[in-house]
């Protein structure tokens, strides 16, 4: 009934996370982070200086540190030492008595020490939602997303996950800032979030989203007007319709964005504002940035946040070296 021994292994690339059923957007005004009872008892079933150890507790900190800068509310969960039978409950019959009555197991641990700031909360199950006062928190601060990071990534972590998205908080999974009893077991944490109950991403894209947040979409805005100007340039030069490249870019964008909004392609039309009329948020555009970057054109987010029309796009692909797919779209 004691913890098993964890294995090392690799913590999970962007490029092997599951697809995400919806497409919420972490916001710095909305968000609390949770760091899920990174205590000593828990930490210590891994191999101290391996993979996953080592990201976990490094992405936390950073994840940390933002929140801390950004402003945005920090709370520990942590399983008290000594429980009781009572206090235990059925968790006793499926992992023993847990945490010693000492004082060493029950600490988090040394590089995660909760700030002054920061809010400490005893949890009793599995949910950081049961028997705490994280939802009147949440509440009382006007906040709707919750950002899990901790440990187990399959129990505590998820059943988390699952309570937010019943008590209507978006839940945000960070997929290489949690940790698990095996690589198996961790996947399968990723996917039935992603399926059922919240997005995974993350550290890096994470970050990015909410300093995107706290910026505001003030300077994104003010260069829709130049960006909109320069499509409309564009096709009264024909760009658009002889750019090299261009019709067959415009086909496979319009399938990308299609597929990504879970729309019929044809109903996108190709200078339509993907942001405003069509709700495109940060989430999306980074993965498709990053998914021309892999297909070797050099995007950035920045470029199409400020072009988010099909047309738009296509140009500026157009502008950057390409090479053929197997299945004939050009990139």
């Amino acid at each position: 009934m004691a913890l098993p021994v964890i294995k090392s292994y690799a913590m999970p690339a962007e490029s092997e996370l599951p697809v995400n059923k919806v497409a919420w957007t972490p916001d710095a005004k909305r968000a609390v982070l949770l760091i899920h009872d990174m205590q000593q008892y828990f930490v210590d079933a891994f191999t101290a200086g391996e993979s996953p150890v080592v990201e976990l507790i490094d992405h936390i900190g950073q994840l940390r540190a933002k929140c801390h800068e950004l402003g945005i509310p920090v709370v520990y969960s942590a399983q008290p030492g000594g429980q009781t039978p009572e206090q235990r409950g059925l968790q006793l019959d499926f992992w023993g008595t847990g945490i010693n009555g000492g004082p060493t197991q029950k600490q988090i641990i040394e590089p995660l020490t909760p700030a002054p700031q920061d809010t400490f909360m005893t949890k009793w199950r599995y949910s950081a939602f049961q028997k705490t006062e994280l939802l009147d928190l949440m509440q009382e601060q006007g906040r709707d997303q919750l950002i899990v990071c901790g440990i187990y990534a399959h129990i505590g972590c998820l059943m988390t996950s699952c309570e937010a998205f019943m008590k209507d908080i978006q839940a945000f999974l960070v997929a290489d800032a949690v940790a698990d009893f095996s690589a198996e077991k961790h996947r399968m944490a990723l996917t039935y979030a992603s399926e059922r109950c919240a997005v995974t991403l993350t550290t890096g894209r994470l970050l990015e989203s909410l300093d995107a947040s706290a910026e505001g979409s003030d300077s994104v805005g003010a260069n829709f007007s130049e960006a909109r100007s320069h499509t409309a340039a564009a096709m009264e030069s024909d760009e658009i319709s002889t750019g090299s490249g261009a019709p067959a870019r415009l086909d496979a964008l319009r399938v990308q964005v299609a597929e990504l909004l879970q729309e019929e392609p044809a109903l996108i039309g190709e200078h339509d504002d993907l942001i405003e009329i069509w709700g495109l948020d940060s989430i999306r555009i980074m993965s498709l940035a990053e998914r021309f970057r892999v297909e070797g054109t050099e995007v950035t987010f920045v470029d199409l946040a400020e072009q988010p029309t099909l047309a738009s796009w296509a140009v500026l692909l157009s502008a950057q070296p390409h090479r053929v797919m197997p299945n004939g779209d050009y990139f």
